[in-house]
């Protein structure tokens, strides 16, 4: 039975056609402007006291784990550490209010510091006034290219961050992660910042580590750890800082060589437009753009890679503009340039945070220890903070990841382990700008390869199907039926040639008929015209004919102008394969000739 017969013999289907000039294709509707202007607000209807209950743990936690990190990488940004924790309140608001994650904390993180010591300090003095007024103006001018980056509509840059990048970027981040709190959980001083010099500092250092710091370290782990899967919805990190806080003041650890947070300045920040000599405001401009550049990458695979595990989507217009907002308000509050947090948003999500809501109380709760609570805080081990990162970064670990890029290719795998090295060695630009290059370079491979078959008849499924899948399909002697499941253009012409050729020798009888199934070839270009023509002329010379099925309209036109539509034979274009096969099974051999009619009639 042919196609045609198939279709024939089809019941005709019932309903209403398209309306004339109507598109099949409707596009999501828009969600009404409030939702849009306020991601946070489609979150409230139907929330539940449960969901309340959980936003206020994680909201609370992540802000008391902010603020002495906040003043850390104010100091590693060269600047005072009220900064940091100026950085804790509006850019995590405006975050919490505009973005699309219902999981992301934003504000001061380590890789972004570093970045704004190296920008800044060549201009003015560490911890100066000149150096907070730099740093505020940098912040600005990240958030101008967050706006170019919108109205420029280059949001589509993130689309190659490919599930490989995402599952190794994560991976890599919580080595990253856990490998900076070395130095917290054994009270050794570490004065590098990158992974690799960290650990090995601390392998030399290991021999002054503190033997009381150790001890609260495993103590909070050993809390830690075992809840996280016998209880996961107990707020274990919450109770843990909290009874650091409390052991640490009635015991005097301070005074035994456990580090604590220290002195917090009290008040919250002003509202002003910084002020730096023009000159070194154009001056920062390209460290703006490679400020951009690592804050959205970081962004976004974070954004995804936390939304992915509870199957939500994330807008990348709304993050752009979310980013935006928040780095501009860092800007004016006496901030620096913030980016995402991986270490909050672990904890925030592992704490059990269901809305944006978490992070709105974080920000309200900075507040509030900035007004009222400095002393107790002061009072929190670094070495319960590092436990509490640590527990939380082993929460991000997926095995089953790993093994669902093995199952599909293992180039993905490869490609995840790259971007998960890379992350660790070199940094996250240059690691994920890496992985999305060789993302890039598998795509051209897989084009330069692409799929296709040769078909048989089955009777069983009533239509063509693969002969290397469906053994008990048949095909006609005399004829050979070649599929293309992509494009034809320059990366591939000489390979589908080949594979044409090989197809023709491969068969089991005589061939003398070459039917070309092009319903899956989209496109064509002149590289690949040239091959098609190249190939009709070879197939020619030993008597071999092309047939044409399936061709979409808007390629048989480029065969049109090419002047390959006749150089085939018109006549040789059929609306289905099994026309084609009908037709060459029903035509002799030596009617090759394209000026030769055939007595089946043409698409």
């Amino acid at each position: 039975m042919s196609d045609r017969d198939v279709a024939r013999d089809a019941p005709e289907p019932a309903g209403e056609a398209y309306p004339g000039g109507s598109s099949p294709f409707e596009p999501v509707p828009e969600r009404p402007l409030v939702e849009r202007a306020l991601p946070v607000s489609r979150q409230l209807p139907g929330y539940r006291m449960g969901s309340a209950r959980r936003d206020l743990l994680a909201g609370v936690t992540v802000a008391a784990l902010g603020v002495p990190a906040g003043m850390a990488y104010a100091e590693v940004a060269g600047l005072s550490p009220v900064q940091g924790l100026y950085a804790l309140l509006l850019p995590t608001l405006a975050y919490a209010l505009l973005g699309s994650s219902r999981h992301l904390v934003v504000g001061p993180e380590g890789s972004i510091s570093a970045l704004v010591a190296v920008s800044v300090l060549p201009f003015a003095a560490a911890g100066s006034a000149g150096a907070a007024s730099l740093a505020a103006m940098l912040a600005l001018l990240v958030g101008a290219c967050y706006v170019i980056a919108l109205v420029l509509r280059l949001g589509w840059l993130s689309d190659y961050f490919s599930r490989p990048v995402l599952v190794g970027y994560m991976h890599g981040v919580v080595v990253v992660l856990i490998i900076g709190q070395l130095g917290k959980l054994f009270g050794i001083s570490i004065s590098a910042t990158d992974p690799i010099p960290q650990l090995v500092e601390v392998v030399k250092e290991i021999g002054d580590a503190s033997v009381t710091t150790i001890a609260v370290s495993a103590v909070a782990l050993a809390v830690l750890l075992p809840l996280r899967f016998i209880a996961p919805r107990f707020p274990a990190a919450l109770v843990v800082v909290v009874g650091g806080i409390g052991l640490s003041a009635l015991l005097n650890l301070d005074q035994h060589g456990v580090a604590v947070v220290g002195h917090i300045p009290r008040g919250l920040p002003g509202i002003r437009f910084p002020t730096p000599p023009v000159k070194q405001v154009f001056d920062l401009v390209p460290a703006a753009l490679g400020l951009f550049l690592v804050s959205f990458a970081v962004e976004i695979l974070t954004a995804r890679s936390f939304a992915q595990r509870h199957g939500d989507r994330i807008g990348v217009d709304q993050e752009l503009r979310a980013m935006a907002v928040a780095s501009a308000s860092a800007g004016v509050s006496q901030a620096f340039p913030i980016g995402a947090s991986g270490s909050r948003t672990a904890v925030n999500e592992s704490t059990g945070a269901r809305t944006q809501l978490a992070a709105l109380i974080a920000t309200l709760t900075v507040a509030g220890i900035l007004l009222f609570l400095t002393g107790p805080i002061a009072q929190l081990p670094k070495a319960v903070l590092g436990a509490v990162i640590v527990s939380a970064a082993l929460g991000l670990l997926d095995i089953p990841a790993w093994r669902d890029l093995a199952a599909t290719d293992r180039v993905e795998v490869a490609i995840a382990a790259i971007t998960c090295i890379g992350v660790i060695v070199t940094g996250v630009l240059e690691a994920v700008a890496f992985a999305v290059g060789l993302t890039i370079l598998d795509a051209v491979r897989r084009s330069a390869r692409p799929g296709d078959a040769v078909l048989g008849f089955d009777a069983v499924l009533g239509r063509f199907a693969d002969v290397a899948k469906h053994p008990g399909a048949r095909v006609v002697p005399g004829v050979v039926v070649y599929r293309l499941d992509d494009r034809l253009f320059f990366a591939n012409a000489r390979y589908v040639s080949r594979r044409m050729r090989e197809a023709v020798r491969g068969a089991p009888t005589t061939t003398h008929w070459l039917v070309l199934d092009a319903e899956g070839i989209n496109h064509i270009d002149t590289t690949g015209l040239e091959a098609l023509g190249q190939l009709v002329d070879e197939l020619r010379t030993d008597g071999v004919a092309l047939v044409i099925a399936r061709m979409r309209s808007e390629v048989k036109d480029h065969l049109d102008d090419a002047g390959l539509t006749e150089q085939i034979g018109a006549h040789r274009f059929y609306p289905t394969v099994g026309a084609a096969v009908q037709a060459c099974a029903a035509s002799p051999p030596s009617q090759h000739s394209p000026t030769t009619q055939s007595g089946a009639q043409p698409a």
